[in-house]
C-alpha cells in the first residue's frame, strides 16, 4: 500500500488511477489518512458495497469475537437451526424429510 501526502499531489486523479493495478493508494492530509483509491478490478458491487459497510464491519468484528470465545456453531448445527430439522433427516439431494422439529429459537419468538 502506497500512500500519498495531499499537499504534494502533482498528478490528476486519472493519473493517480492508472496507476493503481492492484495496489491501493492511501491519500493523507498532515499525516493522518483522509481517503483512499482502491482497485476495484474484478470486484462484483455487493463485495464493494459490504467492504465499505460499516454495519458489516461490525457483524464481522462480532463474530470473529465470538468465535475467539469458543462460541461457534457446528455445521451440522447451522443446518438443523435453518432448516428445522435434524441433519440426519436430511436426504441426499438436501431435502428434509418428514421428522421436523421446532427449533428452540423459534419457540421462544
Amino acid at each position: 500500500m502506497k500512500t500519498l501526502e495531499l499537499r504534494n499531489a502533482s498528478k490528476s486523479l486519472a493519473d493517480y488511477t492508472a496507476d493503481l493495478d492492484s495496489e491501493s493508494l492511501v491519500i493523507t492530509s498532515n499525516k493522518k489518512p483522509v481517503a483512499a483509491l482502491v482497485s476495484v478490478k474484478g470486484m462484483d458491487r455487493e463485495s464493494l458495497a459490504l467492504s465499505l459497510s460499516p454495519d458489516f464491519a461490525k457483524i464481522i468484528r462480532r463474530a470473529r469475537s465470538e468465535a475467539k470465545k469458543g462460541k461457534v456453531s457446528s455445521l451440522k448445527q447451522v443446518k438443523e437451526e435453518l432448516l428445522g430439522t435434524s441433519v440426519s433427516n436430511i436426504t441426499k439431494t438436501g431435502r428434509a424429510t418428514k421428522a421436523r422439529h421446532i427449533s428452540r429459537t423459534r419457540k421462544r419468538r
